[in-house]
């Protein structure tokens, strides 16, 4: 009788994954930034079963089933690695805040797809990155979050002739940023549902302009940051969901500082010189009651193996 637990490593395996911010502005479901806030998760094949445990961000709201997105992304990597296993244990410890458009989802996403990688025997070549990213992607439904939680960076992602793509660009070692989380979610869905079908054609060039520039700016040129953060198509018509991230975005560009609604929001993401302590320390301060801070490295890392 063959043995059901064959081809799975055997004992716990740890996989680390970033925080997200897509979209940086003018980056709309293009552009892609991997955040030093990290969710870490466990995994374990077992003989039967499916136990799951979650702490941390969203442990009250998540299903601790088959349902959890995690599980499901799990379900789908073992599907492509040749089988499931006869049981499962999964840990989840949570950082990410969820619905705040920090890409929570594609941490969940990736990092099932990563743990479930690591838990099959030989899986990081039966299950490379560019079939990794193809699986996340396709379960995320766009690949802008889920290519830096995966490759780490700052990633370019989108889609050609049927087939996803991500490229790495370089950042900055210099950079750094300030996000200002709102406590109550907005979800993706409300978010997208605001913008329109169509745009003027000024705005779609004015747009593409400042994306160009976002990758120059990031890549060394942080001086231009402000005008390369300047978005014309999606981030104002949002405004309905979340008039005080807005508001607050208004108030720190309007001082010169890199802000813009991070992923679908309504987190506020402000690029910043991490070198320049004392300036971060004031923006820090601008935090409004009621909402949290978090001070960020740019992570050069995507998911990775921690035992």
């Amino acid at each position: 009788m063959p043995d059901p637990l064959a081809g799975f490593v055997t004992g716990p395996v740890r996989v680390s994954v970033p925080a997200t911010s897509a979209n940086l502005g003018p980056g709309f479901d293009s552009l892609g930034l991997a955040l030093d806030l990290r969710d870490e998760l466990e995994g374990e094949v077992l003989p039967e079963g499916l136990v799951v445990e979650v702490r941390g961000a969203g442990a009250d709201a998540v299903p601790l089933d088959e349902r959890h997105l995690v599980v499901r992304a799990m379900r789908a990597a073992f599907d492509v690695l040749g089988g499931q296993p006869p049981g499962l244990r999964l840990t989840c410890a949570n950082v990410v805040p969820h619905a705040r458009g920090l890409g929570s989802s594609s941490a969940a996403i990736v990092g099932g797809v990563a743990l479930a990688r690591a838990l099959v025997t030989d899986g990081a070549r039966l299950l490379d990155d560019d079939a990794a990213l193809r699986l996340a992607a396709d379960l995320e439904g766009h690949p802008d979050n889920v290519a830096p939680a995966l490759l780490g960076g700052f990633v370019i992602s989108g889609r050609e002739s049927g087939e996803w793509y991500a490229v790495r660009s370089p950042v900055d070692a210099r950079l750094g940023a300030v996000a200002f989380v709102p406590p109550d979610p907005v979800s993706t869905e409300v978010a997208r549902g605001l913008l329109p079908a169509e745009v003027p054609h000024a705005d779609a060039a004015a747009d593409a302009g400042r994306a160009a520039l976002l990758v120059a700016a990031l890549a060394g040129r942080p001086e231009h940051l402000l005008a390369a953060t300047r978005d014309y198509l999606h981030q104002a018509y949002r405004r309905p969901a979340m008039p005080a991230t807005l508001d607050l975005v208004a108030q720190l560009r309007a001082e010169g500082h890199a802000a813009v609604v991070s992923g679908a929001g309504p987190t506020v993401l402000v690029l910043v010189d991490g070198t320049d302590v004392a300036g971060v320390e004031r923006l820090v301060g601008r935090c409004p009651e009621g909402w949290a801070v978090h001070r960020l490295g740019l992570d050069p890392r995507g998911a990775v193996v921690l035992g």
